[in-house]
Protein backbone atom coordinates (compact mmCIF):
# COMPACT_ATOMS: atom_id res chain seq x y z
CA UNK A 1 0.00 0.00 0.00
CA UNK A 2 1.38 3.12 -1.16
CA UNK A 3 3.46 5.53 1.73
CA UNK A 4 2.67 8.93 3.46
CA UNK A 5 4.30 11.90 2.35
CA UNK A 6 5.06 14.21 5.29
CA UNK A 7 6.46 17.58 5.77
CA UNK A 8 9.86 18.31 7.59
CA UNK A 9 7.92 19.35 10.60
CA UNK A 10 5.81 16.13 10.40
CA UNK A 11 1.92 16.73 9.27
CA UNK A 12 1.10 14.27 6.68
CA UNK A 13 0.69 15.61 3.22
CA UNK A 14 -0.57 12.27 1.70
CA UNK A 15 -2.29 9.34 3.07
CA UNK A 16 -3.87 6.22 1.63
CA UNK A 17 -7.64 5.59 3.10
CA UNK A 18 -8.65 2.17 3.23
CA UNK A 19 -12.65 1.41 2.77
CA UNK A 20 -14.43 -1.23 4.50
CA UNK A 21 -14.70 -2.91 1.06
CA UNK A 22 -10.77 -2.52 1.06
CA UNK A 23 -10.61 -0.28 -1.85
CA UNK A 24 -7.94 2.28 -1.32
CA UNK A 25 -8.11 6.60 -1.99
CA UNK A 26 -5.25 8.65 -1.44
CA UNK A 27 -5.90 11.53 0.14
CA UNK A 28 -4.64 14.75 0.80
CA UNK A 29 -5.28 16.82 3.86
CA UNK A 30 -4.24 20.26 2.83
CA UNK A 31 -5.85 20.08 -0.39
CA UNK A 32 -5.04 22.68 -2.98
CA UNK A 33 -1.94 24.26 -0.81
CA UNK A 34 0.98 21.82 -2.23
CA UNK A 35 -1.07 20.55 -4.99
CA UNK A 36 1.83 21.08 -7.97
CA UNK A 37 4.80 20.26 -5.62
CA UNK A 38 2.81 17.20 -3.69
CA UNK A 39 1.57 16.22 -6.93
CA UNK A 40 -1.10 13.58 -7.17
CA UNK A 41 -1.22 10.24 -8.60
CA UNK A 42 -4.27 9.48 -10.42
CA UNK A 43 -4.54 9.94 -13.69
CA UNK A 44 -1.25 9.56 -14.20
CA UNK A 45 1.34 10.92 -11.23
CA UNK A 46 3.28 14.12 -10.54
CA UNK A 47 5.11 16.50 -8.30
CA UNK A 48 6.43 14.09 -5.12
CA UNK A 49 3.92 11.54 -5.89
CA UNK A 50 6.47 10.71 -9.19
CA UNK A 51 9.73 11.60 -7.58
CA UNK A 52 9.04 9.01 -4.23
CA UNK A 53 7.35 6.93 -6.75
CA UNK A 54 9.90 3.71 -5.77
CA UNK A 55 10.23 4.76 -1.82
CA UNK A 56 6.64 4.98 -1.39
CA UNK A 57 5.54 1.35 -2.95
CA UNK A 58 8.79 -0.63 -1.07
CA UNK A 59 8.10 -1.73 2.31
CA UNK A 60 10.93 -1.73 4.87
CA UNK A 61 8.73 -2.98 7.63
CA UNK A 62 10.33 -5.17 10.05
CA UNK A 63 10.26 -8.57 8.20
CA UNK A 64 8.47 -10.24 11.21
CA UNK A 65 5.67 -8.04 10.71
CA UNK A 66 5.48 -8.53 6.49
CA UNK A 67 5.24 -12.03 7.35
CA UNK A 68 2.21 -11.76 9.93
CA UNK A 69 0.59 -9.22 7.73
CA UNK A 70 0.74 -12.28 4.82
CA UNK A 71 -0.73 -14.75 6.87
CA UNK A 72 -3.42 -12.06 8.15
CA UNK A 73 -3.63 -11.28 3.81
CA UNK A 74 -3.22 -7.94 4.60
CA UNK A 75 -1.05 -5.48 2.88
CA UNK A 76 2.37 -4.08 3.72
CA UNK A 77 2.53 -0.01 3.95
CA UNK A 78 5.02 1.44 1.45
CA UNK A 79 7.66 3.90 3.41
CA UNK A 80 6.95 7.41 4.59
CA UNK A 81 8.75 9.75 2.35
CA UNK A 82 9.25 13.00 4.75
CA UNK A 83 10.19 15.86 2.83
CA UNK A 84 11.58 19.11 3.03
CA UNK A 85 8.61 21.15 2.60
CA UNK A 86 7.58 23.41 5.43
CA UNK A 87 4.16 23.38 6.40
CA UNK A 88 4.40 27.00 8.10
CA UNK A 89 6.15 28.32 5.31
CA UNK A 90 4.30 27.06 2.45
CA UNK A 91 0.90 28.31 3.92
CA UNK A 92 2.66 31.75 4.49
CA UNK A 93 3.56 31.70 0.55
CA UNK A 94 0.56 30.46 -0.11
CA UNK A 95 -2.05 32.73 1.56
CA UNK A 96 0.79 35.76 0.90
CA UNK A 97 0.04 34.88 -2.51
CA UNK A 98 -3.56 35.45 -2.24
CA UNK A 99 -5.73 35.49 -5.60
CA UNK A 100 -2.45 36.25 -7.68
CA UNK A 101 -1.49 33.55 -10.44
CA UNK A 102 1.95 33.38 -10.09
CA UNK A 103 4.40 31.29 -8.00
CA UNK A 104 6.67 31.41 -4.48
CA UNK A 105 9.43 29.22 -3.91
CA UNK A 106 11.64 28.79 -0.33
CA UNK A 107 15.01 27.65 0.04
CA UNK A 108 17.46 27.17 2.82
CA UNK A 109 20.65 28.79 1.15
CA UNK A 110 23.01 26.94 3.57
CA UNK A 111 21.36 23.29 2.91
CA UNK A 112 19.76 23.40 -0.84
CA UNK A 113 16.66 22.38 1.40
CA UNK A 114 13.51 23.72 -0.14
CA UNK A 115 11.16 24.52 2.19
CA UNK A 116 7.99 25.70 0.29
CA UNK A 117 6.95 25.76 -3.51
CA UNK A 118 3.29 27.60 -4.59
CA UNK A 119 2.12 27.56 -7.25
CA UNK A 120 -1.21 29.55 -8.91
CA UNK A 121 -4.13 28.68 -10.35
CA UNK A 122 -4.06 25.20 -8.56
CA UNK A 123 -6.13 22.48 -7.66
CA UNK A 124 -7.66 19.98 -5.45
CA UNK A 125 -5.65 16.16 -5.69
CA UNK A 126 -8.76 14.85 -3.95
CA UNK A 127 -10.68 15.34 -7.03
CA UNK A 128 -8.32 15.28 -10.00
CA UNK A 129 -10.16 11.88 -11.13
CA UNK A 130 -13.03 13.88 -11.51
CA UNK A 131 -12.08 17.17 -12.22
CA UNK A 132 -9.37 15.50 -15.34
CA UNK A 133 -11.45 15.75 -18.11
CA UNK A 134 -12.62 19.29 -17.78
CA UNK A 135 -8.99 20.01 -16.86
CA UNK A 136 -7.61 19.08 -19.93
CA UNK A 137 -10.25 20.62 -22.20
CA UNK A 138 -10.25 23.66 -20.74
CA UNK A 139 -6.93 25.38 -22.86
CA UNK A 140 -7.24 28.33 -20.69
CA UNK A 141 -6.63 26.18 -17.27
CA UNK A 142 -3.27 25.76 -16.76
CA UNK A 143 -3.41 24.48 -12.80
CA UNK A 144 -1.37 21.49 -13.81
CA UNK A 145 1.82 23.42 -14.29
CA UNK A 146 4.09 24.52 -11.18
CA UNK A 147 4.99 27.85 -12.37
CA UNK A 148 7.62 27.74 -9.81
CA UNK A 149 9.98 25.91 -12.06
CA UNK A 150 8.21 25.67 -15.41
CA UNK A 151 7.28 29.18 -15.55
CA UNK A 152 8.97 31.48 -18.02
CA UNK A 153 8.94 34.86 -17.22
CA UNK A 154 10.56 38.44 -18.20
CA UNK A 155 12.73 38.81 -15.04
CA UNK A 156 12.18 43.00 -15.31
CA UNK A 157 14.69 44.75 -12.67
CA UNK A 158 15.65 41.58 -10.78
CA UNK A 159 17.93 40.87 -14.01
CA UNK A 160 19.97 43.72 -13.02
CA UNK A 161 21.60 41.66 -10.73
CA UNK A 162 22.97 39.57 -13.59
CA UNK A 163 23.88 43.25 -15.61
CA UNK A 164 25.97 43.94 -12.14
CA UNK A 165 27.72 40.87 -11.77
CA UNK A 166 29.22 41.61 -15.67
CA UNK A 167 29.88 44.83 -14.93
CA UNK A 168 32.01 44.06 -11.45
CA UNK A 169 33.93 41.12 -13.83
CA UNK A 170 34.48 43.77 -17.06
CA UNK A 171 35.61 46.65 -14.47
CA UNK A 172 36.81 45.00 -11.63
CA UNK A 173 35.17 46.98 -9.46
CA UNK A 174 32.01 49.54 -8.80
CA UNK A 175 33.77 52.33 -7.73
CA UNK A 176 34.66 55.08 -10.00
CA UNK A 177 31.01 54.42 -11.50
CA UNK A 178 28.66 57.76 -12.07
CA UNK A 179 25.19 58.48 -14.13
CA UNK A 180 22.82 61.43 -14.34
CA UNK A 181 19.63 60.28 -14.41
CA UNK A 182 17.35 62.28 -16.35
CA UNK A 183 14.31 59.94 -16.19
CA UNK A 184 15.12 58.17 -19.54
CA UNK A 185 17.93 57.46 -21.55
CA UNK A 186 17.90 57.23 -26.04
CA UNK A 187 20.83 55.54 -28.21
CA UNK A 188 19.95 54.70 -31.94
CA UNK A 189 16.57 56.20 -31.94
CA UNK A 190 15.74 53.88 -28.93
CA UNK A 191 14.20 55.20 -25.56
CA UNK A 192 14.19 53.92 -22.11
CA UNK A 193 12.44 55.27 -19.34
CA UNK A 194 12.57 55.05 -15.21
CA UNK A 195 9.35 54.14 -14.19
CA UNK A 196 7.22 56.67 -14.00
CA UNK A 197 9.94 58.96 -15.90
CA UNK A 198 11.16 59.51 -12.42
CA UNK A 199 14.56 61.40 -12.82
CA UNK A 200 17.20 59.70 -10.10
CA UNK A 201 19.85 62.52 -10.74
CA UNK A 202 23.39 61.92 -10.09
CA UNK A 203 24.37 57.87 -9.26
CA UNK A 204 26.33 55.70 -8.39
CA UNK A 205 26.59 52.23 -8.72
CA UNK A 206 24.52 50.85 -5.40
CA UNK A 207 22.68 53.85 -5.67
CA UNK A 208 21.20 52.88 -9.13
CA UNK A 209 20.85 49.76 -8.21
CA UNK A 210 18.91 50.23 -5.01
CA UNK A 211 16.72 52.67 -7.07
CA UNK A 212 16.75 50.36 -9.60
CA UNK A 213 17.32 53.13 -12.16
CA UNK A 214 16.85 51.66 -15.82
CA UNK A 215 18.46 54.32 -17.57
CA UNK A 216 21.76 53.71 -15.94
CA UNK A 217 20.93 49.91 -16.39
CA UNK A 218 20.68 50.48 -19.85
CA UNK A 219 24.00 52.84 -19.96
CA UNK A 220 25.79 50.34 -18.54
CA UNK A 221 24.56 47.46 -20.84
CA UNK A 222 26.05 50.08 -23.89
CA UNK A 223 29.37 50.19 -21.75
CA UNK A 224 30.07 46.73 -21.54
CA UNK A 225 28.58 44.98 -24.62
CA UNK A 226 26.61 41.92 -24.77
CA UNK A 227 28.87 39.29 -24.84
CA UNK A 228 29.77 40.33 -21.16
CA UNK A 229 26.39 39.91 -20.27
CA UNK A 230 25.87 36.97 -22.00
CA UNK A 231 28.76 35.38 -19.99
CA UNK A 232 27.64 36.34 -16.77
CA UNK A 233 24.43 34.85 -17.90
CA UNK A 234 25.19 31.34 -18.82
CA UNK A 235 27.69 31.39 -16.00
CA UNK A 236 24.13 32.03 -13.33
CA UNK A 237 22.89 28.94 -15.24
CA UNK A 238 20.96 30.78 -18.03
CA UNK A 239 20.48 28.53 -20.94
CA UNK A 240 21.35 25.58 -19.10
CA UNK A 241 20.90 22.40 -17.15
CA UNK A 242 19.54 23.28 -13.47
CA UNK A 243 19.62 21.19 -10.71
CA UNK A 244 15.99 20.03 -10.23
CA UNK A 245 14.67 16.46 -10.56
CA UNK A 246 11.28 16.87 -11.68
CA UNK A 247 9.73 18.83 -14.38
CA UNK A 248 11.28 22.73 -15.20
CA UNK A 249 12.04 25.25 -17.89
CA UNK A 250 15.61 26.04 -18.39
CA UNK A 251 15.83 29.91 -18.54
CA UNK A 252 16.62 31.73 -21.94
CA UNK A 253 19.28 34.49 -22.72
CA UNK A 254 20.66 35.59 -25.97
CA UNK A 255 22.92 38.41 -26.57
CA UNK A 256 25.88 39.21 -28.01
CA UNK A 257 28.26 42.38 -29.57
CA UNK A 258 25.86 42.20 -32.58
CA UNK A 259 22.74 42.74 -30.71
CA UNK A 260 22.03 46.61 -31.36
CA UNK A 261 21.95 49.19 -29.37
CA UNK A 262 18.12 48.48 -28.66
CA UNK A 263 17.88 44.76 -27.31
CA UNK A 264 21.35 45.47 -25.15
CA UNK A 265 19.45 48.32 -23.56
CA UNK A 266 16.46 46.10 -23.17
CA UNK A 267 17.93 43.13 -22.14
CA UNK A 268 20.59 44.92 -19.66
CA UNK A 269 17.36 45.79 -17.44
CA UNK A 270 15.86 42.51 -17.47
CA UNK A 271 13.78 42.91 -21.09
CA UNK A 272 14.38 42.13 -24.69
CA UNK A 273 14.09 38.31 -24.75
CA UNK A 274 15.06 36.99 -21.51
CA UNK A 275 13.07 34.16 -19.76
CA UNK A 276 12.96 33.06 -16.54
CA UNK A 277 11.94 30.52 -13.75
CA UNK A 278 11.20 32.06 -10.00
CA UNK A 279 13.42 28.63 -9.39
CA UNK A 280 16.47 29.43 -11.34
CA UNK A 281 15.85 33.03 -9.78
CA UNK A 282 15.62 31.55 -6.33
CA UNK A 283 18.81 29.36 -7.13
CA UNK A 284 20.94 32.73 -8.47
CA UNK A 285 20.10 34.22 -5.11
CA UNK A 286 20.82 31.39 -2.86
CA UNK A 287 24.31 31.13 -4.73
CA UNK A 288 24.99 34.62 -3.84
CA UNK A 289 23.73 34.30 -0.34
CA UNK A 290 26.02 31.37 0.12
CA UNK A 291 29.37 33.49 -0.68
CA UNK A 292 29.21 32.39 -4.18
CA UNK A 293 28.22 28.14 -4.25
CA UNK A 294 25.07 27.17 -4.36
CA UNK A 295 24.30 24.03 -2.45
CA UNK A 296 22.29 21.14 -4.70
CA UNK A 297 18.58 21.90 -3.92
CA UNK A 298 16.13 18.91 -2.55
CA UNK A 299 13.13 17.95 -1.51
CA UNK A 300 13.11 14.62 0.16
CA UNK A 301 15.28 15.10 3.83
CA UNK A 302 14.97 11.42 4.60
CA UNK A 303 12.67 7.87 4.40
CA UNK A 304 10.96 5.92 7.47
CA UNK A 305 9.45 2.72 7.61
CA UNK A 306 6.17 2.09 8.95
CA UNK A 307 8.00 1.97 12.99
CA UNK A 308 9.59 5.38 12.10
CA UNK A 309 12.92 3.93 11.69
CA UNK A 310 14.95 5.99 8.96
CA UNK A 311 15.78 4.10 6.00
CA UNK A 312 17.78 6.56 3.95
CA UNK A 313 18.51 10.14 4.23
CA UNK A 314 19.81 13.01 2.10
CA UNK A 315 23.00 15.26 2.62
CA UNK A 316 23.60 18.81 1.80
CA UNK A 317 26.38 18.62 -0.65
CA UNK A 318 27.59 21.75 -3.24
CA UNK A 319 26.45 21.84 -6.50
CA UNK A 320 28.45 24.36 -7.79
CA UNK A 321 30.11 27.78 -7.29
CA UNK A 322 28.63 30.10 -9.75
CA UNK A 323 30.65 33.23 -8.59
CA UNK A 324 33.47 33.89 -6.33
CA UNK A 325 32.95 34.48 -2.57
CA UNK A 326 34.06 38.34 -3.67
CA UNK A 327 31.25 38.71 -6.44
CA UNK A 328 29.18 37.51 -3.61
CA UNK A 329 29.95 39.88 -1.20
CA UNK A 330 29.77 42.87 -3.73
CA UNK A 331 26.11 41.86 -4.87
CA UNK A 332 25.03 40.97 -1.24
CA UNK A 333 25.96 44.63 -0.46
CA UNK A 334 24.12 45.94 -3.66
CA UNK A 335 20.96 43.79 -2.36
CA UNK A 336 20.78 44.88 1.07
CA UNK A 337 21.17 49.02 -0.39
CA UNK A 338 17.22 47.68 -1.69
CA UNK A 339 16.43 47.19 0.99
CA UNK A 340 17.92 49.98 3.71
CA UNK A 341 17.44 52.64 1.06
CA UNK A 342 15.39 51.45 -2.28
CA UNK A 343 12.52 49.95 -3.78
CA UNK A 344 12.03 47.38 -1.35
CA UNK A 345 12.26 49.44 2.14
CA UNK A 346 8.85 47.80 2.85
CA UNK A 347 11.50 44.89 4.46
CA UNK A 348 13.35 47.52 6.40
CA UNK A 349 12.82 47.77 10.57
CA UNK A 350 11.18 44.39 10.38
CA UNK A 351 13.20 43.19 13.32
CA UNK A 352 15.22 41.20 11.00
CA UNK A 353 17.60 42.19 8.23
CA UNK A 354 17.05 41.43 4.43
CA UNK A 355 18.43 41.99 1.19
CA UNK A 356 16.96 41.36 -2.08
CA UNK A 357 16.00 42.87 -5.54
CA UNK A 358 12.32 44.01 -7.62
CA UNK A 359 11.67 43.97 -10.47
CA UNK A 360 8.36 45.30 -12.75
CA UNK A 361 8.40 42.94 -16.07
CA UNK A 362 6.16 44.37 -18.79
CA UNK A 363 4.73 42.11 -20.74
CA UNK A 364 2.28 41.58 -23.81
CA UNK A 365 -1.29 41.41 -23.67
CA UNK A 366 -4.46 41.69 -25.95
CA UNK A 367 -4.81 45.20 -24.40
CA UNK A 368 -1.70 46.52 -24.53
CA UNK A 369 0.68 45.66 -21.78
CA UNK A 370 0.62 44.49 -18.60
CA UNK A 371 3.65 44.39 -15.60
CA UNK A 372 4.33 41.20 -13.33
CA UNK A 373 5.26 41.81 -10.02
CA UNK A 374 8.92 40.33 -9.04
CA UNK A 375 10.93 40.22 -5.72
CA UNK A 376 13.90 37.93 -5.12
CA UNK A 377 15.57 37.81 -1.85
CA UNK A 378 16.81 36.84 1.63
CA UNK A 379 16.80 37.31 5.51
CA UNK A 380 19.46 37.56 8.15
CA UNK A 381 22.31 39.41 5.73
CA UNK A 382 24.99 38.26 8.42
CA UNK A 383 23.91 34.23 8.34
CA UNK A 384 21.51 34.08 5.28
CA UNK A 385 18.46 32.20 6.74
CA UNK A 386 15.66 31.82 4.16
CA UNK A 387 15.70 32.81 0.44
CA UNK A 388 12.93 33.55 -1.40
CA UNK A 389 11.69 34.47 -5.01
CA UNK A 390 8.28 35.78 -6.05
CA UNK A 391 5.96 36.48 -8.71
CA UNK A 392 2.56 37.47 -9.20
CA UNK A 393 1.73 37.68 -12.59
CA UNK A 394 0.48 41.11 -13.78
CA UNK A 395 0.12 42.69 -10.20
CA UNK A 396 1.97 45.87 -11.13
CA UNK A 397 5.61 46.88 -9.06
CA UNK A 398 7.57 44.76 -7.49
CA UNK A 399 7.43 47.41 -4.29
CA UNK A 400 4.15 47.38 -4.32
CA UNK A 401 2.72 43.84 -4.25
CA UNK A 402 5.86 41.08 -4.64
CA UNK A 403 7.82 42.82 -1.12
CA UNK A 404 4.77 42.45 0.77
CA UNK A 405 4.31 39.20 -0.31
CA UNK A 406 8.00 38.46 0.81
CA UNK A 407 7.78 40.20 4.07
CA UNK A 408 4.50 37.97 5.22
CA UNK A 409 6.98 34.63 4.48
CA UNK A 410 9.83 36.48 6.55
CA UNK A 411 7.72 37.16 9.27
CA UNK A 412 6.21 33.72 9.38
CA UNK A 413 9.76 32.37 9.72
CA UNK A 414 10.59 34.40 12.69
CA UNK A 415 7.90 35.03 14.15
CA UNK A 416 5.29 31.99 13.57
Amino acid sequence: MRGDIKSLDGETLATTNVGEDGKETRYYPFENMFAQVVGYSTNGKSGLETLANYQLLSSNTFILDQVQNDFSKKKNAGDTVVTTLSVKLQRAAYKALGDYDGAVVVLEPKTGKILAMVSKPDFNPNTIGEDWADMVEDKNNSALVNRATQGAYPPGSIFKIVTSLAYLREKGTLDGFSFDCVGELTSEDHTIHCYNNNAHGQEDFATAFAKSCNSAFAQIGLDINGNAINKAANDLLFNAKLPYDLEYNKSKFALDNNSGDALTMQTAIGQGNTLTSPYHMALIVSAIANNGTLMEPYLIDHVENTNGDVVSSSKSKEYKALLTPSEAQTLQQLMEGVVTGGTGSKLNGNGYTAAGKTGSAEYSTADGTGTHSWFVGYSNVESPDIVVAVIAEGAGTGSEVAVPIASQIFDAYYYD
